[in-house]
């Protein structure tokens, strides 16, 4: 399927060949879709799909992001043409990111963008309960994320606020199982968040959003210039694209309404998930194009930016925020602002 120009490929055993400029899509032999190149700003393949190797040159050459994920929406790899982008902002982050004191700011600044719309999504959820025990509970849970946020400013290095950041997603996490409609939450009930693997229904559909999520965030950060691998919240580490997951924190929430929306409205159920042996719980068939649709759905939403005033569609708000970002790494913005859900 073909959304907001990223091509995301998800049926086991698909070929992908390069046709003259268009990319065509087999399954044993049968062609299922071909798009021309020029109509493609990404492509992102799940599980077992195959890729020749004039493609691969190809998509390099034209600058087309190739993202590879395992069946469960893991991140394994990623194919790009040379590194492009503003070498003097990048020269900009670099030295920011050896300053201790503008590294602790921006990741309190991304601290509070997750923790602020995590807040909403339980305040909703209060809102809408049928149940005045989960109403309360709800509301009680969101009271305990507003102390969060009130610490956040006595955080006076990066391992205080991370400590913040994980006992507000602790608390988080145990609210969201009152927002999983009752008759729901014995085949979705989540203890805490597990990810390598995901041990349960709900951790495994989380991830398989976040992993679309990080994409999305990943390439919004190159898309201004930035250096991915260079952040600020999370620690440098090799491989790891430490600004992305910064970017990624404050749209955290919007994966888990997602998430929850598929849940609560039936369109993801307990039979859509295998058991592996371990333990590892995987999304599986038709449930995973159910859900990457939603996600694209959910992307083309438009909103009103608050510090744009002008509507863009979800999907626009991470490029939006990176050059946001990249504007505060000049100092031509006195501090980074994160989104915040309306």
């Amino acid at each position: 399927m073909q959304l907001l120009n990223t091509l995301y490929v998800t049926l086991p055993e698909s070929y992908l060949h390069l046709e003259n400029d268009t990319l065509r899509i087999e399954v044993e032999h049968d062609t299922r879709l071909r798009v021309p190149l020029h109509h493609v700003g990404s492509v992102v393949c799940f599980g077992n799909v195959k890729l020749s190797t004039p493609l691969m040159h190809r998509l390099a050459d034209s600058g087309i992001g190739l993202v590879l994920l395992d069946g469960n929406g893991r991140f394994k790899a990623r194919l790009e043409g040379p590194v492009s982008g503003n070498v003097l902002l990048r020269q900009a982050q670099h030295e920011r990111c050896r300053d201790a004191g503008f590294s602790l700011a921006i990741a309190r600044c991304c601290v509070a963008g997750k923790i602020k719309n995590a807040r909403q999504v339980l305040q909703r959820g209060a809102r809408e309960a049928k149940e005045p025990g989960d109403a309360a509970s709800l509301t009680r849970a969101a009271d305990d994320l507003a102390a969060a946020l009130r610490a956040l400013p006595n955080a006076t290095d990066l391992d205080t606020l991370r400590g913040i950041e994980g006992e507000a997603a602790r608390q988080y996490f145990a609210g969201l199982n009152l927002v999983v409609r009752p008759e729901a939450r014995t085949a979705f009930q989540m203890d805490g968040r597990s990810r390598r693997p995901p041990r349960d229904r709900m951790n495994a559909l989380l991830s398989f959003l976040y992993s679309m999520l990080m994409n999305d965030c990943r390439s919004a950060v190159e898309a201004a210039g930035l250096d991915p691998q260079v952040g600020f919240l999370h620690a440098l580490r090799p491989g790891r694209a430490a600004l992305a997951l910064d970017l990624m924190e404050e749209f955290r929430a919007i994966a888990d309404r997602v998430a929850l929306t598929l849940i609560n409205r039936g369109q993801i159920g307990a039979d859509d998930f295998t058991e592996r042996e371990g333990g590892a719980v995987l999304l599986e068939g038709e449930a995973r194009k159910a859900v990457v649709v939603a996600w694209q759905e959910r992307k083309q939403e438009e909103l009103t930016h608050p510090l744009l005033e002008q509507a863009i569609p979800l999907g626009v708000v991470p490029l939006v925020q990176a050059r946001l970002l990249a504007r505060s790494l000049r100092g031509e913005m006195p501090e980074y602002l994160p989104f915040v859900i309306r």
